[in-house]
Order: structure tokens, then sequence, then C-alpha cells
């Protein structure tokens, strides 16, 4: 629910000096994410966050995949606003899946689908990312190596890929030259950025000592394994997937640092526990800005759910916690925390894989008092209430791991580092 990005955006300079890599390790351009940096917003959405930082080198790994044309038109929105030489900082894995326009086109048709045979909907953001690993995983996709190589076998597979898509949903339109005409322009212009990234992340590994930074999109409640399915994500964004969307190798993978919000939000339909439909999830929407870049949408907002934070750290071993958007709290009365799930009455020690036990579990919650105390200037645990220092503390002995960063704002310098 919260994003893994969200910490590497706001906060990289305080985690790791990032003098080495960065690297995308899965998704799309289905989530969004909102970096500031000395008063400037950038957007992004394929990028990695890393690209801002002229010292380091960004790569886009073979678990990621990739919209071409809305890789460029981010990269050259962003570079308006000042990002400036992001193309030579930017590679690409030669490994990597294509999004195709068609495939954001047959993502509309199946949301349609789901809502006239069933009566609702996935919310997918319609980018075609589920679709795209669907082609991936029944092996007709086609790679950005396919698209550098023999362009004439490039786009018969790209026919016979339409064709196929085409044979399962006879209203699908594609102009064919047309979009292999578009795809060879921007294979060009990918060119220089592509690489082998298993051998470029070896060398890297393996090579003079750097920093890596593996950032993740979206979040382990949206994981196409273990989040909260149908109503996920096509990819593994905990933390295996650094591996297989990198080629890492497990014992090369060091810290796990673990994201979450002060609160709880979800974009989009799926079962939440902790939420509130009433003035408290407004203010927190209010407050929190909580509106999706990608589509648009305003959050769903709850109470902080402890239960969810601590499945997340079951599944990918946290080695410290990001709490972040404290500040957002500062108005509250009263601030529960959600700490167990009931089932007709008792406590269930496990997070739930069926979707209707989900929507029927009772929420235990412990209640804390508001500090009703801006905390937007803290700069140090010092700084801030003792009301607010024991929300913190509670969490982190709850869930059983340090919280190392505490975010109080949205630029860098509201990250209170703990140790």
């Amino acid at each position: 629910m919260a994003k893994t990005k969200e910490l590497s955006k706001d906060t990289r300079d305080n985690i790791v000096d990032l003098l080495g890599r960065l690297n995308l390790q899965q998704g799309g351009n289905n989530a969004g994410h909102t970096v500031v940096v000395d008063g400037k917003e950038y957007d992004f959405h394929l990028l990695p966050s890393g690209i801002i930082n002229p010292r380091s080198i960004s790569l886009i790994g073979n678990g990621v995949v990739i919209h071409l044309p809305g890789l460029f038109e981010e990269g050259d929105k962003n570079e308006r606003k000042g990002l400036k030489g992001w193309e030579k900082r930017l590679i690409v894995s030669d490994r990597a899946h294509l999004v195709f326009d068609f495939h954001q086109v047959v993502d509309g048709l199946q949301e349609t689908e789901r809502q006239a045979q069933e009566g609702k909907n996935i919310g997918t953001t319609k980018k075609g990312i589920g679709p795209a690993y669907s082609s991936k995983a029944s092996r007709t996709g086609l790679r950005v190596c396919d698209l550098l190589g023999d362009f004439k076998d490039f786009s018969s597979k790209f026919k016979n890929l339409v064709r196929q898509y085409q044979s399962m949903y006879p209203t699908l339109t594609v102009d064919v030259e047309d979009q292999l005409k578009k795809l060879k322009e921007y294979g060009e212009r990918l060119r220089p950025m592509v690489r082998d990234g298993v051998y470029y992340m070896y060398e890297a590994l393996h090579g003079s000592s750097k920093k890596i930074l593996v950032e993740g999109a979206n979040a382990a409640l949206l994981d196409i394994d273990f989040g909260t399915y149908p109503f996920v994500t096509s990819s593994n964004c905990t933390v295996g997937g650094a591996c297989t969307g990198l080629g890492i190798p497990p014992l090369n993978i060091g810290d796990v640092f673990g994201v979450a919000k002060a609160y709880t939000t979800r974009v989009g339909i799926g079962a939440f526990p902790t939420e509130q439909l009433n003035a408290v999830g407004e203010l927190l929407q209010t407050r929190g800005h909580e509106v999706g870049v990608t589509t648009g949408r305003k959050r769903r907002c709850g109470w902080l759910d402890l239960v969810i934070v601590r499945y997340a750290h079951m599944i990918n071993g946290f080695t410290a916690i990001a709490l972040t958007k404290l500040d957002i709290l500062d108005v509250l009365d009263e601030i529960k925390v959600g700490i167990a799930y009931k089932l007709n009455g008792k406590r269930i020690p496990h997070f739930p894989a069926n979707m209707d036990v989900l929507h029927n579990v009772e929420v235990e919650y412990e209640t804390f008092p508001g500090w009703k105390t801006d905390t937007s200037a803290a700069r140090k645990w010092g700084d801030l209430p003792v009301k607010a220092q024991n929300y913190i503390r509670f969490i982190e002995n709850h869930i059983g791991v340090p919280i190392k960063w505490v975010g109080v704002g949205k630029s860098r310098e509201c990250m209170i580092q703990m140790f």
C-alpha cells in the first residue's frame, strides 16, 4: 500500500551516497512518484529516482516492462523542469520486455469486460502492464534486444502478437505500419542506452567498490504472489524481485529498507481493513495530498495497519524502516493504529489470502493521544513532541524492526535520521 519507491526519491541522499548505481527492477509506468529536490518537483514513472543525481548511473532492469513513448515523454517532460543529461545517465537492460500501445488498449478492454461480466473491475491504471506481463509469461512478448536486432524479424513477431490479441478482442484495431515506424524511431533513440543488464550488474558487484541501491515500484501488498490478489500489480514487488528483475544473486543483497507512511493508503479497488470513510479519512487525504500521480485518482486513506507492515516484514526481512509523512497526523486529537485482525471474535495470527475473509475482519486498535504540534520543522529526534516519539516507538517495538528514518515533509531536508 505504501510505495516502496517513496523513500528512495524523497530521501535517497540520506540513505546512501549514490556514487554507484541505482536500479529499477520491476513494474512499469503504472506507478507514479513525485520527487522534490531543491524546490523542483519531478514526476517519475519509469525513470529510477537516482536519475536526478548527476553522479549516479541508473539502470532499468530486465524485470521492468517498458512503454517507450512513455519513457521518452517522461524524460523530456522532466528535462524541461531541469533534469539535464538524463539520457547519458540511464542504462536499459536488453532483456527488458516492451509495452506496446495495443497492450494499453487491451488493458482497458479487459477492465470493461470485468465490469460487464462480474460487476466489478480490478482498478488497473490501463497502462498495459498486465497484458505486457501476460505476453511475457506466454512467451510471445518482445524485448528490447528484439527491437534493436533484425527489424524485419521484429516486425514479423510484432504482427503475430497483434493478430493474437485481435483474435481475442475483435474490436481491437492497430495501425501496424504506423506503430512499427514509430518503434523503429524509438529504438534508434534508445540504442545508445542499451546494455547487457546481467553483465553490467556483475561488473558493478565485482568491480571497484560501489554503492548500489535497488528501487522497486509498487508495494508488498500489490505483489502478484503475496498481495491482495487479484487487486494487485503483475510483477513481484517484494525483495525477491531484486534478484529476478536485475540478475543479482541473493547473497549480494545487503540491507533491506521498508517504507511505510504513518497512516495507510491505497489506490484503487481491494480490501482495506483500516480504511476511514469519514472525516479522518478525508483529512488524511487532503493534508497528505493523496492523489495518484499516474491516474489522478484520490488515494483511499486509513489508520496505520501494523498487520500489513508485519506481513511485509515476514516476506522481505526488513533491516530498517522509514516512517514517512508523520507531519500529516499533527492536527489529530487522537490517533489509532491497527494491531490485529479478528474473525468471528477471535484473533487470527496471519494475513488472510482470501479477499472475502479480509473484507470481513474486525480490526483491533491501539489508541494514542495526538501531539497537536507542528512537526514539519523537526530535524532531529529531540525536536519531536514526546507523544510523537511514543507513537513511533510503539510502531517500532510492535513490528520488531528499528525505524531509521522519520519523514516530516516532502523535501529531503525533512527526513530525520535516527541512527
